[in-house]
């Protein structure tokens, strides 16, 4: 029976470079509904599935995580992200679900940045600020599929030199591994001809219960933080890191989601829940979790690793039904989780944080993985 399953998963992978599933994935996605040009390029659906049959499906727009089935503590197979049914509700929802956002994830202030004397003004879509690379971020792109095997797909883009504001010509690479250990593992790389800003996440929504139209209070969340990065009421960052003890920040120790995201401070009140970088205590070591959610309903675990300073958590506040997903389900208020593991917001006006500079002839190279299991 084992080698019969095998077999009908081996005939899901993609097995060569170029090699995309043609019939409907584990999650019920079809290709033909990926199949699209755009801009003069063409974008398609990539399958990956591990022996375990873990299946996470991918598109180029946008270098998109689409789907992940992972089990259950029952052994049934969810769905854990948010997206959509085909390519065209990528391009006509303004989402980033799945998405790779950049070229600087998260808020620049007021779109300014000063780099070698010399001052830049970038697009400015979010309360006054640049947020995820503007309007036209690599969230809008396509990538070009570099290479394809039954567990890794590499995607690459150019950002040309004045792309949004931002300077130099810069090739970025992102290569997705689904592991033997049920973890979707992600490799950021990228390198400039003239210097320029960089900070690389992925923004996919994690909704453990494999149900968009279900809350995440239940959700328990742990964060290996004990300093955040406070904002003001555009959700800018203030420069200030704080401690978390004391307050509903501080998710140290399993809290569910519910409890502390509807607490009336100026914070939550800001984010309209938790929209916060939290200043991890890991120090770049992968072999720490960064953070953990836990649904308790489900029985999933997704673990977080990452060598970079921050986690960026929202909390799916400004989801409001309207969205309506895959499987025609609506993605209803605080349906998911956002995690993007990052520079913090704001980095490059603020010398003292971690930089995000890159010059030519240095390599940025940024790591997280998303790891599944499940607890009884």
């Amino acid at each position: 029976m084992k080698n019969s399953l095998l077999t009908i998963f081996s005939a899901l992978l993609l097995v060569a470079c170029g090699h995309v599933q043609e019939n409907t994935t584990l999650s019920g996605l079809q290709r033909a509904n990926f199949v699209a040009e755009i801009e003069g390029k063409n974008t398609d659906l990539y399958v990956l599935q591990n022996a375990n049959g873990m299946e996470v499906c991918f598109t180029n727009h946008g270098a998109r995580i689409v789907s992940a089935m992972v089990p259950d503590r029952e052994g049934v197979m969810r769905d854990v992200i948010l997206g959509f049914d085909s390519i065209q509700g990528y391009v006509e929802k303004a989402t980033d679900f799945g998405a790779i956002v950049g070229r600087y994830a998260n808020r620049i202030d007021h779109g300014r940045i000063t780099l070698d004397g010399e001052a830049y003004q970038l697009p400015c879509n979010n309360y006054g600020h640049c947020l995820h690379g503007g309007p036209r971020g690599f969230q809008t792109q396509v990538f070009d599929v570099e290479s394809v095997t039954d567990t890794t797909i590499v995607m690459t883009y150019l950002a040309a030199d004045g792309e949004e504001g931002f300077p130099g010509n810069m090739m970025c690479r992102v290569a997705y591994t689904l592991t033997h250990d049920n973890a979707i593992a992600i490799q950021f790389s990228a390198t400039t001809d003239k210097t320029t800003i960089v900070n690389l996440a992925n923004h996919a929504y994690f909704n453990l219960d494999g149900d968009a139209s279900k809350s995440n209070a239940d959700y328990l969340f742990y964060i290996n933080a004990s300093g955040y990065t406070p904002v003001d009421s555009t959700l800018m960052t203030t420069g200030e890191i704080l401690a978390v003890e004391g307050t509903p920040m501080d998710f140290r120790t399993p809290v569910a989601v519910g409890e502390r995201v509807g607490q009336d401070t100026e914070q939550l009140r800001y984010g309209m829940g938790i929209d916060h970088n939290w200043v991890l205590d890991t120090a770049g070591d992968m072999s720490q979790v960064a953070a953990r959610l836990v649904s308790p309903a489900s029985g999933i675990v997704l673990e977080v690793y990452t060598d970079q300073p921050g986690l960026q958590v929202y909390s799916g506040n400004f989801l409001d039904g309207s969205v309506v997903g895959k499987g025609g389900v609506p993605c209803n208020y605080r349906s998911a989780i956002v995690l993007e593991t990052q520079k913090y917001p704001n980095s490059p006006n603020y010398p003292h944080w971690p930089s995000p500079v890159l010059r030519p002839g240095e390599t940025y190279e940024a790591f997280c993985a998303y790891k599944f299991s499940v607890e009884q």
